[in-house]
């Protein structure tokens, strides 16, 4: 195995793109770019989510960024998106590197298999030497099939190449305790448990789509991975080697030093919920000590309606989250289990099949580390 570094960088639109002429900050991307190869000769591998494309693209289609609808956001990162790959690849050749495109959607993060393709891509990139631009694919997503921010994009990109660091740069110098306009308002250098934060975090900037709250979820999922993320203001100078060796002021949310498993990982840090099960109270109480297998008979209510393979948050009848894994079935199946406990589920489905509507081996326990997800309001009871 290489012994060198991974570092997922994830710059905001807001660093990128000039606010009030939508063009792109070519000193801010010559600063990345060159600290990008002060790393690379160091021994540290960068992983690039970068913003800015829908951003960038408005002036083309003459757009204004405040009023924009998903069809012009769509549009506009159409025609952004080259923009902002050409210039970055001049940069970079510049300075003695490639860079390579990988777009992705939220099916390519949510299916196991898709997002294992996603990462041997990106694998084979870094071990050419290539330094990889993960962006979401914007011109062809929708709000309701959207990852949402690319805060939360970067800590599955640092989840899926395990990376020792994700940086992020935006326009404050990390986190505050409040409004950072409030003239009491402390700056934070160190956070173990981000949900103590979350109340505080709401603002977003003019061009950005996630303010400091989707950078604390992005902080939790890359903490629950073994990854430290660092939050910093993106300045053209050293904007990187500043903040790793400590020069710059900055908020390091600190990994946890026990991961779980990669599978389990990819199994509870979820981008969106597909559905949810409802368990009885024996259940719950067996799911508070292991991973046990889940079974029609076991369940109180179903949420949503999804498919097999999908990933469904388990909760108690109180609505404590207790657990999430991948279903065997498909919502209607489900139901159809639940609702004749006594029955063979052959005889039941057509085919031949085990039980088990969530196997232990394909589940992972909410601990304390984790943030929860709200139960569904969309809930079907079994028994009327």
């Amino acid at each position: 195995m290489s012994e060198r570094k991974r570092l997922v960088l994830k710059i905001g639109s807001s660093l990128l793109a000039n606010t009030d002429h939508l063009t792109l900050r070519y000193a801010f991307m010559h600063g990345v770019l060159s600290d990008v190869a002060k790393l690379r000769e160091e021994g540290t591998d960068v992983i690039l989510t970068s913003s800015g494309s829908v951003a960038i693209g408005m002036s083309v289609i003459d757009a204004d960024p405040e009023t924009a609808g998903i069809l012009d956001k769509q549009a506009a990162a159409a025609c952004g998106q080259p923009l902002l790959m050409n210039a970055y690849k001049q940069i970079a050749l510049e300075y003695g590197f490639d860079i390579a495109q990988v777009l992705v959607t939220l099916e390519d993060l949510e299916d196991r298999r898709r997002f294992l393709n996603v990462k041997n891509t990106i694998t084979r990139l870094l071990e050419n030497g290539v330094m990889p631009i993960v962006n979401e694919n914007d011109s062809v997503t929708t709000q309701e099939i959207k990852v949402g921010d690319n805060d939360r994009l970067a800590a599955k990109v640092a989840q899926m190449i395990q990376a020792d660091n994700l940086m992020i740069l935006t326009s404050v110098d990390g986190l505050y305790d409040r409004n950072p306009e409030d003239p009491e308002a402390k700056h934070v250098p160190v956070v173990e448990d981000v949900s103590g934060y979350l109340d505080v975090t709401d603002s977003v900037s003019a061009l950005g789509t996630g303010g400091m709250l989707t950078k604390m979820k992005a902080a939790n999922m890359a903490q629950n991975a073994g990854v430290t993320t660092l939050i910093a203001k993106g300045e053209n100078e050293a904007p990187m080697t500043a903040v790793l060796n400590g020069s710059r002021r900055h908020t390091r949310c600190v990994a946890n030093g026990d991961p779980d498993s990669s599978w389990r990982i990819w199994l509870t840090d979820r981008l969106q919920q597909a559905g949810g099960l409802t368990v009885n109270k024996e259940m719950a109480e067996k799911l508070r000590d292991k991973r046990t297998s889940i079974e029609g008979s076991d369940l109180v209510s179903i949420q949503g309606e999804f498919t097999k393979g999908d990933v469904l948050h388990v909760y108690d009848e109180d609505g404590e989250e207790l657990a999430r894994g991948m279903t065997n079935f498909t919502s209607a199946e489900v139901m159809l289990l639940a609702r004749n406990p006594g029955e063979d589920p052959e005889s039941l489905l057509g085919y031949e099949v085990k039980p088990r509507v969530i196997a232990a081996d394909n589940m992972a326990l909410i601990q304390d580390h984790h943030l929860t997800w709200e139960a569904p309001t969309d809930e079907m009871k079994l028994v009327s």
